[in-house]
């Protein structure tokens, strides 16, 4: 479009980045309930916003939470050129992950390269992982294995015995991480993912803990 004499040369990168949406996650499982990318990459974005307040507020943290969240908004962003990889097949390997990682480094700088000029020093600390800060892909790697534990819930849920194991993998690993904010984002936000939504809207207060001992 055209404002006047003023001309502006197209990008494709939204139009692009956009088609996330078909690529679909946990592709080697049946799923009862399918995932696309963009439902994931907004549900790590909210979660890793909600970890970052909470370093912040409770565990002296310096985060700029909203940095955080847009960060993580655009971390999988990458997979509209290489889709997205089982982690299973992703690790398989030291030679796979290398591979795939360069393949996905790859990725990013050719979605930076379709930005204008003046944009691209603004989305490079955000989708290109080598710029991004230690501290803020701690964070978004929290939120995308706390994601990952409630997608395998909901498919217990549903009565999907094919997320049983990875629903242990993911338990252990949270288990381990050296994060209180995870914790508590566990204790205080996650129990309540096993309720309705009508017990949601009465204030049903009998919580169901979810099965997961990630306290040391």
């Amino acid at each position: 479009m055209t404002q006047g004499k003023c001309t502006q040369k197209q990008s494709h990168f939204f139009a692009y980045i956009s088609k996330i949406r078909w690529i679909i996650r946990w592709g080697l499982k049946r799923n009862a309930i399918p995932e696309n990318v963009m439902e994931h990459s907004w549900e790590v974005s909210t979660i890793a916003h909600a970890l970052a307040l909470i370093s912040n507020k409770r565990f002296g943290g310096q985060y700029d939470a909203n940095q955080v969240a847009t960060t993580a908004l655009y971390h999988d962003v990458s997979e509209v050129i290489t889709g997205d990889m089982p982690t299973p097949i992703k690790y398989h390997s030291p030679g796979m992950q290398k591979a795939f990682k360069e393949v996905e480094v790859q990725a990013e700088r050719e979605l930076i390269g379709l930005l204008p000029e003046d944009l691209k020093e603004d989305f490079i600390p955000l989708m290109v992982s080598s710029e991004i800060p230690s501290d803020i892909l701690r964070i978004i790697k929290g939120a995308d294995t706390i994601a990952a534990f409630l997608k395998c819930q909901e498919e217990l849920k549903a009565g999907n015995g094919e997320f049983s194991k990875a629903a242990e993998d993911i338990a252990a690993r949270l288990a381990h991480f050296d994060m209180p904010e995870v914790n508590v984002f566990l204790d205080v936000f996650a129990p309540s993912y096993k309720l309705t939504l009508d017990e949601l809207l009465n204030g049903n207060e009998k919580v169901r803990k979810l099965p997961l001992q990630h306290k040391k």
